[in-house]
This record gives C-alpha cells, structure tokens and sequence, in this order.
C-alpha cells in the first residue's frame, strides 16, 4: 500500500506491471473512482504498453456497452475501470476475473469509503477473482484516514505501507490564501480574483446546480468557462475538459469530479469557491495546481458556515507554514470548536495503522521491540480521534440551513456531486 503527496505521481505508479494476454481475462486491474481518472490512466497506460503485446481497454459508465465489449472481444492485458461498469460487464459474463493477478486501486481512500465499498467487494469477493493470497494488490491515495486503511486490511495481505514525500500535506509550491467572503458576496470576490489568475483556472464548488449556475453567470460578465460535474453527458464532459485543456475556456467550474487524480497542464489557480466539509476533499482539490515542479496557488472563500473545518484548515496551514490571517484567527477561536481529531502525521494516514495499533497495546518502554519483532498485529486504539466521528470523504459541505450541527448528519443531507458508480 502506497501513499503519496498529492501531485507526487500516483496515479501513474500504478502501471508498470506487464503480463501477457488473455481472451477476455485480464492480469492486470486498475479501479478509478471517476471516468476522467480512468481515461487518464488509460491514457498513460498505453504509453507503457506501446510496441509491446500488452492490450488495454477502458471500461466506464456513459458510453455504449456494446463498443467496450467489442473492444475486451479483440484480447485485454490491463483493464482500467470505473466500478459499476466493471460490476456490469461481469454480470454480463462479458469479462472475467480469474486471471487477476495484479489489482491497483488509484484514489483508494475515496474507492473504500461507503460510496464504493459495496460495489467493490461485489467485483473483489462475488465474482471469479483469486483470492489475496494469489494476487498482488496495490493502493495509491494522496490521504488515507485511519478508517479507510482498516478496510483496506481485507483486500491485502502482509503488506507494505510506503509513503512517499509528506502524506497528507500539500504540495510545497503551492500558495494557500484564504479570503473571506459571505456567500451573497462570493460572486463579488470571485470576479475581483479571476483577473489576477495567470492561467488555468480551476474553481469547486459543491453542488451540481451551482457549477452550472455559476458558469452561466460568469459567461454573462465576460468570461470564458465551462463547467463538469455528475450530471453531464459523457461527450459533454470530454469536450469541457477538452476546452479548458487547450484554453479555450481557461475557466473550469467543477464539482469534486475534477478533485482527484486529474493531471492538467499549466493550472496556475485553484479557487475554492464553496469550501468542502473534509479537509482531505481540500488537500486533493488545492492538488491540481503546483504539479511537476510549477508553482501554484489556492483562494478560499472562507465564512461562519464552515464552521465544521475550521480547527482542521488551520491546523493544516500552520503545519504547511502558509500564512492565517489574522481574521481567519478569530474566526477559528469565536467558532468554539472542539474537535480534536487532527493530529499532525495521522489525520490523512500518513502513519501506518498497525503501527498506532500496536503502539496501543505495548506496553510503555517495550513498543520499541513491538516495531521491530514483527508477528501478529492486534486490535487497539486507532488514535484517530473520537470513535463516532464520521469521514467526509469528500462527499461535500454541510446543507444549505449553515453547516453548524453535526458534520455527519450534514454530509447526509448533500445532494451528490456525481462520483461515477456507473
């Protein structure tokens, strides 16, 4: 298991593996949350596989069946896929499992978190997939919440959890700036911001209705953007991406589709104009910019309704050295906040939760030999804050009565925002 800083590459790590053709039977399986990620990595993959007599395909919801089909009848080494096209295809009897003997999760946390979970232990345990023991399993995420990793125990066996730069943290090139904004004046803030943006502009948002709402008014003002999110079209969200792509439309309006693993060039400017409810939403949002080595930077429309990420957010900038202004101070200190969940190296996963769990059940002076002995792991604490406390997992911000009660009573209440279980 493997996580890296986001921007680091790890959604092209998961494609070195070769093997060797099969009718219909892959040995190697890539699972992408989004059907953007999994064209990306199919993209990518082709790369690696030219000249070679490796065969890709690319399975997602929003395009005919019948071509995919067609497409897996021609011989697949290395299927990426979305799960629930996956999950259709198997039913179908259009594919099988029974050669896997590599399976790579990009964006793992979001994959195992409780909007995926079901539809991938239907592919992993319902159909003909050999078991952990006689596969190679790898798990790529920029965060991985302590929750997540011990769900991803039943996938994996004896692994190895290697973390590449500082997990969880954002990238050192990109700038974070908060600005307040009340949410009848973040349209003010916004059209004061864009003209400062040099490039690619990429602006989240939460729901649906507001990424489209949002893109029309700001046609209206002059601008050229385009939106994406779960309700488009297939076609239209390829030709959108397209569009902001080659700068034709430098703005993008996007839900937290375009949140994860996506790799753009020339993203100068992340702004998040509705800030998410989960910190790690907002690691992997600001992570589109400050890629390979350019510079980036991150506005955030801040205000009393996220309320609920305050203590996260500030702790997240004080660790990564970015400046808090002093209203952002005093915001976080009047907003009687009393969670405690974050806590440096472990709030994203960045630690490996055998080790938290071990180093909970040893006693003091004898953990040092406990890291070392090796041998079986037991249960413990997981040091992850309070047992009910739920993980957004980038589900979205709180509803539209303010976000001031329960983040995980208000996650409940989000209209989705389109991941793809088609």
């Amino acid at each position: 298991k493997k996580l890296n800083q986001s921007g680091a590459g790890s959604s092209y790590g998961s494609r070195f593996h070769r093997n060797r053709r099969r009718f219909c039977a892959p040995e190697c399986l890539i699972l992408s949350p989004t059907r953007e990620l999994a064209m990306q990595i199919h993209k990518e993959a082709e790369k690696f596989s030219y000249r070679t007599p490796l065969a890709t395909v690319c399975v997602y919801g929003g395009e005919d069946i019948r071509r995919q089909v067609d497409l897996l009848k021609r011989g697949c080494d290395i299927c990426i896929a979305t799960p629930g096209r996956l999950d259709d295809l198997i039913s179908r009897r259009r594919i099988s499992m029974s050669k896997i003997r590599y399976l790579c999760f990009d964006e793992a946390d979001r994959m195992l978190d409780m909007g995926f979970e079901p539809q991938i232990r239907q592919i992993i345990h319902e159909s003909d997939m050999p078991d952990k023991e006689h596969r190679q399993t790898l798990m790529f995420s920029a965060t991985f919440p302590k929750i997540i990793q011990k769900l991803a125990q039943d996938f994996l066996r004896e692994y190895v959890f290697l973390s590449v730069g500082r997990v969880g943290a954002t990238c050192s090139l990109i700038t974070q700036k908060l600005q307040y904004a009340e949410d009848s004046k973040k349209k003010d803030a916004l059209i004061r911001v864009l003209p400062k943006c040099s490039g690619l502009t990429l602006i989240f948002v939460e729901r649906k209705k507001s990424a489209d709402y949002l893109t029309e008014w700001l046609y209206e003002k002059g601008w050229e953007a385009v939106s994406i999110h779960g309700d488009r079209s297939q076609d239209q969200r390829r030709m959108a991406l397209d569009a902001f792509k080659t700068g034709r439309c430098p703005i993008l309006v996007a839900t937290d589709v375009a949140a994860r693993g996506l790799d753009i060039d020339n993203v100068t400017d992340v702004i998040n104009y509705d800030m998410p409810s989960s910190i790690d939403t907002y690691v992997h949002r600001i992570g589109r910019t400050g890629r390979r080595g350019n510079l980036g930077t991150s506005i955030t429309f801040i205000n009393e309704r996220n309320r609920n990420v305050l203590h996260d957010l500030f702790h997240s900038l004080r660790e990564n050295k970015q400046e808090t202004p002093d209203w952002f101070v005093k915001l976080y200190r009047s907003s009687g906040t009393l969670r405690t969940s974050y806590r440096s190296n472990s709030r994203f996963g960045a630690a490996d939760v055998r080790q938290t769990e071990r180093n909970a059940n040893v006693p003091l002076g004898k953990a040092q030999v406990g890291l070392s002995g090796g041998g079986k792991i037991k249960g413990g604490n997981d040091g992850w804050g309070d047992d009910g406390e739920a993980e957004d997992g980038g589900w979205g911000a709180a509803d539209a009565d303010g976000g001031w009660g329960n983040p995980a009573e208000e996650a409940k209440t989000v209209e989705g925002d389109g991941w793809d279980s088609d």
